[in-house]
């Protein structure tokens, strides 16, 4: 085995949205862990909207990546050296290793994966900070009740094809959002969506509005956030009294910088603060982070469904390190299809 790791690092902050200018490929000698850590050689890496957020140098729950360090994310992969009790090497485990091929960790923050529950690579998306996120808001903040309407957007990605499966397993009417047609097949033939729109076949939101005011007649209950942009400014007249609105994102702001500081949209504040009022809307931010303590909760539920294959799953995986650069930059675009990986070896 080569002496030598690769890592991804922020070479600069974007101006709007991210290019391979933005990005550094170096190599470095493997790490040795400290007592109480192990060292991991990454299998899978995760790619994430968020990710975006950590390249500027804004105000947030988190601390930006610093120039120079390397991109933050999380991975699966296998013990190759453990200096704590209770990980040994040839273990499988997830941890935030960052884009790199192997990583040390301090123990407490790495997870035994089980090989026979799932496919390690369920840990970064169905099975992992993703699944949770979609099962988590819906659950908790969207309070879902049998023969209500949901909207979520990006519903074949990872977060929002398990707030639709969800929903649906619950007795609701679940409409999805997804760019193309191709997409929009997945949503109800894979995902069990009910019915699904094309964003990219409307050029504004009042266009889109029309589409889901006939996809949801009778309006809509829960509207799961994750995109924000013209399908926010679509769906927030079309919302019933009571409705509850999760804040899990707003990926088509990313690229404005500030996490969405500089974005322009034509949903300005009073007319959505008073259709929060008269309508009696419940909104909810959240960041998935703050609620690990529901995790193993989460798995109780969702991993058997996803073992009896009651709930589904699609990874879009690039190869090799060198691409996640531009398969990120896909992912921005929604140019992926499923949970956006790249398999290190």
């Amino acid at each position: 085995m080569s002496d030598q790791m690769h890592h991804i690092t922020l070479a600069s902050r974007p101006n709007g949205a991210p290019t391979a200018a933005n990005f550094n490929h170096l190599s470095a000698p493997i790490p040795e862990p400290k007592p109480g850590e192990v060292l991991v050689h990454v299998h899978y890496m995760s790619l994430d909207p968020y990710m975006r957020g950590r390249m500027d140098d804004a105000k947030s729950y988190a601390a930006p990546v610093p120039i120079g360090g390397t991109m933050e994310g999380g991975g699966v992969g296998e013990v190759i050296a453990s200096k704590t009790d209770g990980i040994a090497p040839g273990d499988m485990v997830f941890g935030m290793f960052g884009w790199a091929t192997h990583a040390t960790a301090d123990a407490k923050t790495v997870r035994k994966l089980d090989a026979n529950q799932a496919p390690l690579t369920a840990a970064l998306g169905v099975l992992g900070m993703p699944g949770f996120t979609g099962w988590f808001g819906l659950t908790e903040y969207g309070k879902p009740k049998p023969g209500e309407t949901l909207v979520v957007a990006a519903a074949t990605g990872p977060v929002g094809s398990m707030v639709g499966q969800i929903a649906k397993s619950m007795g609701l009417r679940t409409v999805g959002i997804a760019g193309g047609t191709d997409k929009c097949a997945l949503a109800t033939d894979k995902f069990g969506f009910d019915t699904c729109i094309d964003h990219r076949a409307h050029a504004d939101a009042p266009s889109l509005r029309m589409a889901l005011a006939k996809a949801a007649p009778d309006g809509i209950d829960i509207y799961f956030e994750n995109v924000g942009g013209k399908v926010l400014e679509a769906v927030i007249p079309l919302m019933n009294p009571h409705g509850r609105i999760p804040v899990c994102g707003m990926i088509s702001w990313y690229n404005a910088g500030g996490l969405g500081a500089g974005a322009e949209a034509t949903l300005h504040a009073p007319a959505l603060w008073r259709t929060i009022l008269v309508k009696y809307l419940s909104v909810h931010g959240f960041i998935i982070s703050n609620h690990w303590d529901q995790f193993p909760k989460f798995l109780s539920d969702v991993a058997p469904k996803v073992q009896s294959g009651d709930i589904a799953m699609i990874e879009d995986v690039a190869q090799g390190l060198e691409n996640a650069p531009a398969a990120f930059i896909g992912l921005l675009k929604g140019q992926n299809t499923g949970k956006q990986l790249v398999k290190l070896i």
